[in-house]
């Protein structure tokens, strides 16, 4: 008979091998934290985005739904690997990239992590000024504002140094307050829509489409793609893989799908929304409702964006482990969540224009995140059987320390796609303005390809085509040894 260990208020577990009996979860748990993460009133805002690349409505709709269904599908790909390998995303990376090589990939995961929680965080805190503001009091009041940033500081902190477990327990239960008041919400702001005005909008071209689903990809599965594997390490070793990938993509598409369907439909509707979503998505949505119900949409959007943030502190923290900090995982997620809070400062009491260059330098960060999944996910679609645990943390052992076909390849992916991309803040962030050496190639930085973000594209399948046959021999050699 197995021995169930209880789990403990504070999870111990770092990158190490999670125990058997510990891994009691069930692919179907995998829904929950994906689902929380993502039923939030700030996906309707990517109505506004997607049609400000000069798309109809029915292109819209159907780039928004194959850019999300395919890049959580990709998400649950790499979650394989995590029951698999019973250790974090980071650490299964080894097996493709050298149990040192895997540290290039898990810089630039570290960064993108940390850095796009943060900016979560940044984005609940200006949502709450914003929302105070309408209530008729005074947003840019600083005492309002220090008290919306410990807080939100403070929930995500606390999660993320409980751990697996207690995160586990909180997404299931946000999952219902945040579904029941984004349903609210859609019913509230349903009469809004102006349906002629809708379908009135004109077609985009080929390039338009295409920069429209990248940036949706981006902005949803390709954004949680590095830590994919972190939530299914505790899955039992008789899952089933295909449902984990179905839980996996099912949890995190079906909220957005329905949530961005939901915004292109306000945004078609009334062109000053769409304009004001882009300077501030959550009070922008807020404008549209009655003031009664300002209070749960302001604690459901905060909730929301928390909720993601979570998900990220607590995987930044297992990333930064894997780079060879010896330090406990509460530890690790603590000072995560202390970079989170003196940025989130910064910010909010500093000079915002700093919003800007920060999210340039995420951006850019993008495209060698979009190789190494590559590459990841044509490792694990390769192989047969379960990792070498041990080998993992093992420079000595089967998976050896670096391996230069996988460093080589997203190096040269990342220039590539660096080539073709542009800075979307050239005026904020003009240092980063050296992208986009190859466009002229394809019509330079003013043709119509400039802003369809191949870049990201051409980084993932490149490195994912390349390692399938570049890397077959190699992982065969390692599964017999």
């Amino acid at each position: 008979m197995t021995d169930i260990t209880p789990p403990a208020l504070i999870e111990r577990a770092g990158i190490e091998i999670i125990p058997e009996s510990q891994r009691t979860a069930r692919p179907r748990d995998l829904f929950w934290p994906w689902f929380a993460a993502n039923v939030s009133v700030f996906g309707m805002s990517y109505g506004s985005f997607v049609l400000g690349f000069g798309i109809s409505f029915y292109q819209a709709t159907v780039v928004s739904i194959i850019g999300i269904v395919v890049s959580f599908l990709l998400c649950g790909l790499i979650a394989i690997a995590g029951k698999r390998g019973s250790t974090p995303t980071m650490v299964l990376s080894r097996a493709a990239f050298g149990v040192h090589g895997q540290k290039v990939p898990g810089i630039v995961s570290w960064l993108t992590s940390i850095g796009w929680e943060t900016f979560l965080a940044i984005m609940a805190v200006l949502a709450t000024a914003t929302v105070i503001t309408r209530l008729g009091g005074d947003g840019d009041s600083v005492t309002l504002k220090i008290i919306a940033t410990v807080i939100v500081a403070a929930l995500i902190v606390t999660a993320s140094v409980l751990g697996y477990h207690t995160i586990m327990k909180l997404q299931s239960v946000l999952t219902w307050v945040t579904g029941v008041v984004t349903v609210l919400y859609v019913i509230l702001a349903a009469p809004t829509i102006d349906l002629a005005a809708v379908l009135a909008q004109p077609s985009g071209s080929a390039a338009q489409v295409i920069g429209a689903l990248v940036m949706v990809m981006t902005g949803f599965g390709l954004g949680w793609i590095n830590i994919a594997a972190d939530w299914s390490r505790y899955q039992k070793r008789t899952a089933s893989d295909g449902a984990i990938v179905f839980w996996n993509t099912l949890g995190g598409a079906i909220a957005p799908v329905i949530l961005v369907v939901f915004g292109l439909l306000l945004a078609g509707s009334d062109e000053q929304l769409m304009a004001a979503v882009g300077a501030d998505p959550i009070g922008a949505l807020a404008t549209i409702l009655p003031t009664w119900v300002l209070v749960p949409f302001l604690l459901t959007a905060v909730l929301a964006l928390v909720s993601g943030a979570v998900l990220g502190i607590y995987s930044s923290g297992l990333t930064l482990l894997s780079l060879g900090i010896r330090i406990p995982r509460p530890a690790a997620a603590g000072i995560d969540g202390l970079i989170l809070t003196v940025v989130t400062i910064l910010v909010v009491f500093g000079d915002q224009g700093f919003l800007g260059p920060f999210q340039s330098f995420l951006i850019t960060l993008g495209v060698p995140l979009a190789s190494w999944a590559g590459i990841l996910i044509a490792d694990i679609l390769r192989r047969r059987r379960d990792y070498d645990e041990a080998a993992l943390f093992d420079p000595n052992g089967r998976y050896g320390a670096w391996d230069w076909t996988s460093i080589g390849t997203m190096i040269v992916a990342s220039v590539i796609g660096w080539g073709l991309v542009v800075n979307l803040f050239a005026d904020d962030a003009a240092w980063n303005n050296w992208q986009g050496y190859l466009l002229p190639l394809i019509g330079g930085k003013d043709g119509e390809w400039a802003y369809a973000n191949l870049g990201v594209f051409v980084a993932l399948v490149l490195s994912f085509v390349v390692t399938w046959f570049a890397r077959a021999g190699r992982i065969r050699r390692q599964e017999r040894a």
